[in-house]
């Protein structure tokens, strides 16, 4: 096995699960080429990677870009991406190939009937199933995300009040059904003594400062601030984090961290909970609502709930997910309090 193509165009915490299929495929096939495929704008999540030989990314027509992919003669593509786009490119370049099944048949029964055919797996084992043909196996190591080499993490980034230890509180999120409240944001930090750093993008900066203006200089606002890299450093350099369901998290469970994950409209039985190795599971804790009837009531979201309660995220204890994160920041030894 020469040349490997490895199609995932988006997002970015699926982009982040797809790691362990590129490290494992390097420890077996180390003399092979790996290539990634991705969209422009999540080029920045892989080009760091060691593992990947070169990245091509789809700017254009999937035509126009296996016209330029059939130079390169691929012996296999892996398909982790299962859409009628990456199936198109695998027609396109007549090559042997494996794909990822998306299963959205069982999800549209969980969603829509809440019949739960999905398998009790991670989605990183589904996606690993792709390559088990080539002698390729889970090495049990979790996720990767490399920084790149330039960037380096900057103290000055954050208040002095925060730079002896942190909790980072990603309260950002592509859809509403996924984000937790401002108001909870601010109930579950005034149970907590420790500093807390707010991380999201520019659209949720008057949300972080909502919770700000109501807790003072122990949280300071970031959404907006930093960008998809220095986001990752302040999640990198985090105590512990706690965080929607959204790509902060897999990066998180790249780093290894402390994790609280927040459930709203989507479930973890879809597969895409913290993937962390074996031996740091207990790292992990979730919060769901269990009760409602309505949830999940959709596998990707919505920016405002269908039913108008949103309880799936007002239910939420903040005084349980307060007490876990005392209890994960207590285990840190590294936290000093300037």
């Amino acid at each position: 096995m020469k040349k490997i193509l490895i199609i995932r165009f988006s997002s970015i915490g699926d982009i982040v699960l797809t790691s362990p299929v590129i490290r494992c495929l390097r420890k077996r096939l180390p003399d092979a080429e790996l290539h990634f495929c991705t969209k422009p704008i999540y080029k920045e999540l892989i080009k760091s990677n060691p593992y990947i030989d070169k990245i091509h990314v789809l700017g254009g027509s999937v035509t126009k870009l296996a016209k330029d992919l059939r130079t390169e003669q691929y012996d296999f593509i892996v398909d982790l991406h299962g859409s009628l786009r990456s199936r198109l490119l695998r027609l396109l370049l007549l090559r042997p190939s494996a794909t990822f099944n998306k299963l959205n048949i069982r999800k549209w029964l969980l969603v829509n009937l809440k019949i739960n055919l999905l398998p009790q797996a991670h989605i990183v084992f589904r996606y690993l199933r792709t390559v088990y043909k080539l002698g390729v196996t889970n090495d049990g190591e979790g996720l990767d995300f490399f920084v790149p080499g330039s960037a380096s993490y900057d103290p000055t980034w954050l208040p002095a009040t925060h730079r002896g230890g942190y909790i980072a509180f990603v309260i950002g999120g592509k859809h509403g059904t996924k984000q937790f409240p401002a108001e909870k944001v601010i109930e579950v930090c005034r149970y907590l003594a420790y500093p807390v750093v707010l991380l999201g993008d520019r659209n949720d900066r008057m949300r972080g400062q909502q919770v700000c203006d109501a807790l003072g200089k122990n949280v300071f606002n970031a959404c907006g601030l930093m960008d998809l890299i220095q986001s990752a450093m302040l999640v990198r350099e985090a105590v512990l984090v706690i965080t929607n369901d959204t790509g902060l998290m897999h990066i998180a469970a790249a780093f290894h961290k402390k994790i609280i994950s927040l459930w709203g409209n989507t479930v973890p039985e879809f597969g895409m909970y913290p993937y962390l190795p074996e031996s740091l599971c207990g790292q992990s804790v979730l919060f769901e609502e269990k009760g409602l009837g309505c949830r999940p009531c959709s596998k990707i979201g919505f920016e405002h709930c269908p039913k108008k309660h949103f309880n799936c995220m007002h239910r939420l204890s903040s005084a349980q997910i307060a007490s876990a994160a005392k209890k994960l920041f207590a285990e840190a030894p590294t936290f000093r309090h300037e």
